[in-house]
């Protein structure tokens, strides 16, 4: 017999379309459901999840699939599942409460909640047994202590009603910024890192990509070698581990150790588009091949993988297939043998590849601890010609795995997620002159224009021709960002003029004047019992960190003044805090070193001048602002008032403070007018 569908046959989530046919009575969020725990006044279980996460899959295996326990959960309670990355802001409000209860955060995230939305208990993963033992008693304590759990409620919605100044003391700080409290912070960040291994020193390892992006840029603003040699150390290890997909490219979200070798195998948008990022940099600094490798590779995953049809990017990989965690992605060695014959040895050392299998079940996952150099010395082969066999092994192996059944694919595309992919590959483009990055950025922003932005109003997310589930403050921030960052790569002025129109809505509808922040939901856009603002940058930055940074920027294109003042107020209010715990604000610390070390204005006009510009931008990583016109350009007020020289040939202005030096010719007398740190 087949199983009757819910209330998720309509989503368009591919985490909710998974429980369509779950005996649980499944709703997705909204009025039907909140309205029907009022009328019917019975608790509300919010369980929260998304596609590619393991344990969600587990839960719902042992205890959603289950009909004893989705006959506890129908007739006791109303059951809302929602997709963590279509509403954040949910998962944010919710993740927070289950916080303030004392307990670990997590997903599935599973929250129970009075009619009034208001939360009163929650957890992560619970087994089967321990789950229907909570059901019974909640439903018991919610028909015979009911008012004792109304008051638990009301302390938790409180608590997380409370604004962010009042919770950890932001204070207005109008004091000029120092460079002695940026190298203490450097400092901070560096006695947190793991010498041997790379990364901070933490179980499990995350990648934290905004971390090594500021150490990064201010080693290159201070020309401090030895940092540059910090940064340089972890992104190997990371680029070596398990963590990275060695034969197809891109990134799992995390290593369940502290050696970035056993992955959590999911490979999502947001890590690869910003690792892509960083990774560029890596290259445009060091020179090093190695990471030429890892950014290649990860374009072209992007594009063989995550791209869709009308040039938008997918969520998501799942962790699973046929059941079973990284099953797509590791190997046996018998099977590795059978494909490469001789060539194992030096393929086994290359990639730590044992017999018995250096995982569990006795699988490998390939793991590479020695340097291509230094492996070819061992071998007795030549350097060039071991990295081509090895390019032609991995090639072979990923033709072998491709036949495999293929882990599941997250097709929502989610604007924010595409908006920091556009950044990775504008600088894959600027670092390895890779046309493809390019093409893949420019169609991808001209998708999000086309179907993702309405009038002035960014959506959330797309899926089936349709644009659904109003933007919040990240989506904006990191869309704005990529916008930026296309007009670095085209110098199409629509792409800057849009992004000022953007962060004008923003300001319209998410600044919060009264305590000087932005929300990160919209509240005019629908009524929840808190309207959150998120300021801690984790492994995507804070949405009010990207948006400092961005309004900085667009104050420097456009003469802005009342974006620099806003920028400045909102570092003022993060600079305290920044100082004395900087692990999770090193974007803040980012738009801290961009405002301490006076970005370069560079405007280029003239014969040649986007030419010059792609130059710069190939040999200068470091953070500026960049406009190029071949003719006078009226539109962004940095190009105002620039002249070629008399033969109409391109002329360089860098300017600071909207105060321009000696306009030159060559790229190398504009750069040495640019001070370090």
């Amino acid at each position: 017999m087949t199983a009757q569908a819910n209330k998720l046959i309509h989503s368009q989530s591919p985490y909710l379309l998974q429980h369509a046919y779950n005996p649980v009575e499944w709703y997705p969020w909204g009025k039907e459901a909140l309205e029907r725990a009022k009328k019917e006044n019975k608790p509300i279980i919010v369980s929260i999840g998304y596609s590619a996460c393991h344990w969600c899959h587990v839960m719902e295996h042992e205890s959603f699939e289950d009909e004893e326990t989705a006959r506890l959960m129908n007739e006791h309670f109303i059951c809302i599942k929602i997709d963590r990355e279509e509403r954040p802001d949910l998962d944010n409000i919710y993740m927070d409460a289950v916080q303030a209860m004392g307990l670990n955060g997590g997903w599935p995230l599973n929250v129970f909640l009075m009619p009034n939305q208001k939360p009163f208990y929650g957890g992560t993963y619970f087994p089967n047994p321990n789950w229907k033992g909570l059901l019974q008693n909640i439903a018991e304590a919610y028909e015979k202590h009911y008012e004792e759990l109304a008051k638990s409620a009301e302390g938790f919605g409180k608590s997380i009603q409370r604004l962010e100044k009042e919770k950890y003391g932001l204070q207005e700080d109008k004091e000029d910024l120092s460079n002695k409290d940026l190298a203490h912070v450097v400092q901070k960040i560096i006695n947190q890192t793991d010498p041997k291994w790379g990364g901070m020193d933490r179980t499990p390892k995350f990648p934290m990509p905004s971390i090594w992006h500021f150490v990064l840029d201010v080693a290159q603003a201070k020309d401090d070698r030895k940092l540059v040699e910090e940064v340089i150390f972890t992104l190997k290890k990371m680029g070596m581990g398990g963590i990275y997909d060695h034969l197809a490219g891109g990134f799992a979200r995390y290593s369940v150790d502290g050696e970035w070798f056993a992955p959590h195998f999911e490979k999502m948008l947001y890590d690869n588009g910003q690792l892509l990022a960083l990774f560029a940099k890596a290259y445009q600094i060091s020179q090093d091949p190695f990471f030429a490798e890892k950014v290649d590779e990860t374009v072209q995953w992007i594009d063989k993988e995550m791209l869709q049809e009308e040039g938008g990017f997918y969520a998501a990989l799942d962790a699973d297939s046929e059941g079973e965690e990284g099953k797509f992605y590791t190997w046996k060695a018998s099977e590795l043998e059978e494909i490469m014959g001789m060539d194992k040895n030096w393929f086994f050392p290359l990639y730590n590849i044992s017999e018995k299998g250096n995982w569990e079940n006795g699988v490998n996952i390939l793991f590479q601890t020695q340097s291509y150099q230094k492996l070819a010395e061992m071998q007795e082969i030549p350097p060039h010609e071991f990295t081509e066999k090895v390019k032609n092994m991995k090639s072979q192996l990923l033709e072998r795995r491709n036949q495999r059944i293929r882990p599941g694919l997250d097709d929502k595309i989610i604007s924010g997620w595409n908006g920091l992919t556009i950044s990775g590959l504008s600088y894959a483009h600027w670092a390895t002159g890779s046309e493809k990055a390019k093409e893949l950025a420019l169609a991808n922003g001209a998708f999000l224009l086309k179907k993702m932005v309405q009038g002035e109003e960014l959506f959330r997310s797309y899926k089936n021709g349709k644009a659904y589930t109003s933007a919040f403050l990240e989506d904006y921030a990191a869309v704005i960002q990529a916008f930026i960052h296309l007009y670095q790569l085209s110098f199409e002025t629509k792409w800057l003029l849009k992004a000022k129109s953007l962060t004008e809505y923003t300001l319209e509808h998410f600044y919060d004047e009264k305590e000087g922040l932005f929300y990160f939901n919209n509240p005019d856009a629908e009524v929840l019992i808190a309207n959150k603002k998120e300021i801690f940058d984790n492994v995507i930055p804070s949405s009010n960190s990207m948006m400092a940074r961005n309004i900085y920027q667009l104050s420097l294109y456009f003469y802005e003044e009342k974006y620099k003042e806003l920028s400045a107020n909102l570092m003022g209010l993060m600079k305290k805090l920044l100082i004395q715990e900087p692990g999770f604000l090193t974007n803040w610390g980012s738009l801290y070193l961009e405002r301490l070390a006076h970005t370069p204005e560079i405007a280029i006009v003239g014969k040649g001048a986007i030419k010059i510009a792609g130059q710069i931008s190939k040999v200068f990583p470091g953070q500026k602002a960049i406009a190029a016109s071949e003719s006078p350009n009226g539109d962004i007020p940095l190009l105002k008032h620039k002249i070629a020289d008399s033969n109409g040939n391109a002329l360089i202005y860098v300017c600071f403070d909207e105060t321009c030096k000696k306009p030159v010719s060559t790229i190398e007398e504009a750069l040495s007018q640019i001070p370090n740190l």
